[in-house]
């Protein structure tokens, strides 16, 4: 996109220049981190301040020599001469569920927000500033060459417009060649925005580097985009870390771009706050993490755990089945209450009558109504079931204590030690609290119908508790196969018998289709920290997938997190949307339609016999093949197969949905969801709409893949 305007081929020769000295300084920062390395082995500190240093100076080296290449820098800030104008009101706070018992608050937080705004662009005034996506200096003291995205000053360039430039006169985005591994040369041309000259009302111009950007086919792993970041992204990217926020995205909004994205920024904002308590990424499935895996890498962010719940949970592999009956049982919230009966159920305050200690030549004694009482009472305190048991073993040695202090004087804490590991203390501890695995109380429950229907009585029904029996029961616990269902059960009872460690905070996507034992054992895992919640109730694909995001938020322990809806697409073009949105009419969920800024894209719809299908699809695929980008060709799980054959036999190879950078991919339906593709071929809606409960969602799905074309090829009648 040069120009031969002689003024802007020399603007380009500068910025050339300091991308060059930009990277001469980069490369110097990485040196430098490794021999920090080797210097700080020499460091004479304790052994355990050493070990820390070096964990600390072997992390940022790694971190810095791990930084995917490409271009150092994507924008620039030029600051007014002078403040400026006083910031605007901005936007109004995005319109959640509690959104109007905030108001207040939130006018409060807008008026101190812009006083520090003005204080902001006083201090950069006169000043200019690469935004890239690391900071990158000559020194550390010296001023940066290029400003961390994350950066407060940064905030300008995602939020000033010409309404509210807040202090800034021109806002420059760079262009690069297509693929760039950050050659200088590749720097193919800029695009200034002169904000303080347009006038402050109507649309905001189309940046065409943004637009080209967003509209670049999509090949291998999910990109960042800390280049093309929304307004609206961008509140969401920089909230606060102690806020949980749910956020609601219809298709092709980049809500899952903001959840990684606010990862980042946390670990930015927060790094000590965010190592003690640590980051963790949530995806549905392996397949989805792959896709995501470059992005924070991207970002300069290294060593994030990114995982799914089933990892997080797996205390034995998944290697049993449940009938559809049963896995939606264990998923409902009524099991939790359940098993909290069935773990309970093993504490008896009467299992054993008085105690007696034999302490030399004489036997402590506490009287069997004493013991009750202290049982009672331990449960009434509801504690973890292993802090209770510890509770009253405590509270029986106090007991002991104190008589032989009264008869004998002060017992040293060595005495109170021996008291506590005395046979006759444990054994009446076990007999009233008794030590207890998570296995033992759920293949008890699977197994023992008596033992099920006393602790589901009044919760489930027979025919509940019927489904949830395992058919065969396993000689013992350990032998049994457990399932996916039964990890989350297993989590539930570890949960009561002691908390697992939390994180700092979680970002959880797809969180449309966790059931509420799911949500139970996410909200165990950020018991003091936050979450960002992404999903969208349109494309809830599991039985017991949401239909309100009140119900999630409460199983996840954030009753009061804001939901905050993103309607503006990016991805996905208008025409596509248009198609997805008559769908939507059909689905049982209150969520408002998308609409998208991208005016281009193609929609085709092919009707042919249903025997001409696969050749059709052929078709498809090759026209797809005539452009640029990926191919992606969605059908249902019992079609897949047949699919592969025909482009297979026409030549035409074809991987599946885990080889990212494959050119064409035949995927599954039950797959798709998170994934897209430059082209994608819809097979058949109407058998992906017939798969399973909520097979019209998951054809929404498929629906709002492509990121610039979409053929439909069908042999029956479209159900929408």
């Amino acid at each position: 996109m040069t120009s031969p305007d002689p003024a802007l081929k020399d603007s380009l020769r500068r910025e050339r220049a300091h991308h060059d000295r930009c990277r001469a300084a980069l490369d110097a920062m990485v040196d430098g981190a490794r021999e920090h390395v080797v210097t700080g082995q020499d460091v004479s500190a304790s052994g355990a301040d050493a070990e820390v240093l070096g964990f600390e100076l072997r992390s940022r080296a790694k971190a810095m020599g791990e930084l995917p290449p490409g271009p150092l820098f994507f924008g620039r800030l030029d600051f007014a001469d002078g403040p400026g104008q006083h910031a605007g009101q901005g936007r109004h706070a995005p319109q959640g569920r509690h959104a109007e018992q905030d108001r207040h608050a939130e006018q409060g937080r807008r008026h101190a927000e812009q006083g520090r705004r003005h204080a902001e662009q006083g201090r950069h005034a006169g000043q200019s500033y690469h935004i890239g996506r690391l900071r990158i200096s000559e020194q550390p003291t010296a001023p940066p060459l290029v400003v961390d995205w994350r950066a407060p000053v940064s905030r300008a360039f995602y939020q000033a417009s010409a309404g509210d430039p807040q202090g800034v006169a021109v806002r420059r985005r760079f262009g690069w060649a297509p693929g760039s591994q950050g050659d200088s040369h590749d720097l193919t041309g800029l695009e200034d925005e002169l904000l303080e000259k347009q006038p402050g009302s109507g649309e905001p111009p189309v940046s065409g580097i943004v637009t080209r950007e967003i509209e670049r086919p999509r090949v291998g792993p999910m990109r960042d985009i800390a280049a093309t970041i929304q307004p609206e992204q961008d509140d969401l990217v920089r909230g606060d870390l102690g806020l949980s926020v749910c956020v609601q995205g219809a298709p092709g909004t980049g809500k899952t771009a903001v959840g990684l994205h606010r990862a980042a920024y946390l670990l930015y904002t927060h790094p000590q706050r965010i190592r003690r308590g640590g980051l963790l990424i949530l995806g549905p499935n392996r397949t989805f993490l792959s896709y995501i895996c470059e992005v924070l890498p991207a970002l300069g962010e290294t060593g994030v755990r990114q995982s799914t719940l089933q990892e997080e949970i797996a205390r034995h592999p998944a290697t049993g089945t449940d009938d559809e009956r049963a896995a939606a049982v264990k998923h409902d919230a009524r099991m939790a209450e359940v098993l909290r009966r069935a773990l309970y159920a093993r504490v008896s305050s009467r299992n054993a009558g008085s105690l007696a200690v034999k302490d030399g030549s004489y036997r402590w004694r506490v009287r069997d109504g004493e013991l009750v009482r202290i049982v009672e009472d331990v449960l009434a305190e509801q504690p973890p079931y292993g802090v209770g048991r510890e509770r009253v073993r405590g509270r029986v040695v106090r007991c002991l204590q104190l008589r032989a202090e009264r008869r004998a004087g002060p017992r040293s804490s060595a005495w109170v030690q021996k008291i506590s590991r005395a046979s006759a203390v444990k054994e009446y501890v076990d007999a009233v609290w008794p030590r207890v695995r998570p296995e033992e109380v759920v293949a008890e429950l699977l197994t023992e119908s008596h033992a099920l229907k006393e602790a589901a009585e009044g919760l489930l029904d027979s025919a509940e508790q019927r489904a949830l029996l395992w058919t065969k029961a396993p000689r013992s616990w350990k032998s049994a196969r457990w399932s996916a269902a039964d990890l989350v059960l297993l989590d539930e009872v570890a949960g009561l018998i002691g908390h697992p460690e939390g994180y700092g905070h979680v970002v959880v996507d797809e969180a449309q289709d966790l059931s509420p034992m799911e949500c139970r054992a996410i909200a165990r895992r950020a018991p003091f920290g936050s979450l960002t919640v992404l999903g969208d109730l349109a494309q809830a694909t599991t039985p017991w997938g949401a239909r309100s995001w009140d119900t999630v938020l409460r199983h996840l322990g954030k009753p009061d997190a804001a939901v905050v809806p993103l309607t503006t697409g990016f991805r996905v073009p208008e025409a596509v949307v248009s198609l997805a949105n008559r769908l939507l009419r059909r689905l049982d969920v209150d969520v408002p339609a998308g609409r998208s800024l991208r005016r281009d894209g193609e929609l085709r719809v092919r009707a042919v016999p249903v025997v001409d299908v696969p050749g059709a699809v052929v078709d498809a695929v090759r026209d797809a093949l005539e452009g640029e980008g990926s191919v992606g060709v969605v059908a249902a799980d019992a079609h897949v197969g047949r699919v592969a054959e025909a482009l297979a036999a026409a030549g035409i190879p074809a991987a599946g949905p885990a080889e990212l950078r494959a050119r064409v991919a035949v995927v599954p339906a039950t797959l798709v969801k998170g994934l897209e593709y430059d082209n994608v071929v819809a097979v058949e809606p109407a058998a992906i709409a017939e798969e399973g409960t909520r097979g019209l969602h998951r054809l929404y799905i498929v629906l709002t893949r492509a990121v610039s074309r979409l053929e439909v090829v069908h042999g029956r009648p479209l159900p929408f």
